[in-house]
């Protein structure tokens, strides 16, 4: 077998064990306990205690890349570079956001930006997942990480659930989300904030 020159192997095991090392993607989303998604500065700031910012603090630093659809990516570029004096804010603004979009996006309005055009999602992400790096991190659940997870690419989803039933909204998955999971991780907070960790399973349907 040919092995392709942009994979990575492990070279701290014996050669019959060597094993291939690509990056992991992730996605970590805000949710209500119904499965609800949009406005989270509506719910979910009364539960970022100090031990949940630290959760978060620690999955954020592990990455140096942040994955994003145009819509989410426009919409923090206007806040997020005014942001800054936390270890949060300036690793998210140091690192490299590649924003995926089928329409033009200004990468300076957040630098450093990469833009990946939508008909090449699936071909440069497989590149960035092959290539030197920490983890890459996706905000969200939506037509990306459903894209992402229909291709492969997608190994872990991280959801924080609040205590709030908001009744309706944006949903947390879509009916191209289906698919099976395995739960790997489970953490509960003090404000009454879980996050459950749940690793992408192949399809044995």
């Amino acid at each position: 077998m040919v092995t392709p020159p942009s994979v990575r192997y492990k070279t701290d095991r014996p050669a019959s064990a060597w094993l291939p090392v690509v990056r992991k993607i992730m996605t970590f989303t805000h949710a209500t306990l119904d499965g609800f998604i949009d406005a989270p500065q509506d719910w979910s700031l009364r539960y970022a205690d100090e031990e949940l910012q630290q959760y978060l603090l620690a999955t954020t630093l592990t990455a140096d890349a942040l994955l994003l659809g145009r819509v989410t990516y426009e919409g923090m570029a206007q806040a997020w570079p005014t942001r800054g004096g936390n270890p949060f804010a300036d690793h998210v603004n140091a690192i490299t956001k590649y924003v995926v979009a089928s329409r033009p996006v200004d990468p300076a309005a957040w630098d450093p930006t990469v833009v990946v055009p939508g008909s090449d999602l699936i071909e440069e992400v497989s590149r960035l997942k092959q290539a030197d790096g920490g983890d890459i991190l996706v905000w969200g659940t939506g037509r990306l990480t459903d894209a992402l997870a229909a291709a492969g690419l997608l190994d872990e989803y991280r959801i924080c659930t609040a205590p709030v039933v908001k009744g309706g909204g944006e949903p947390l998955f879509r009916p191209a989300s289906a698919g099976t999971v395995e739960l790997r991780d489970t953490r509960v907070f003090a404000t009454g904030a879980v996050v459950h960790v749940y690793g992408l399973t192949p399809d044995l349907s």
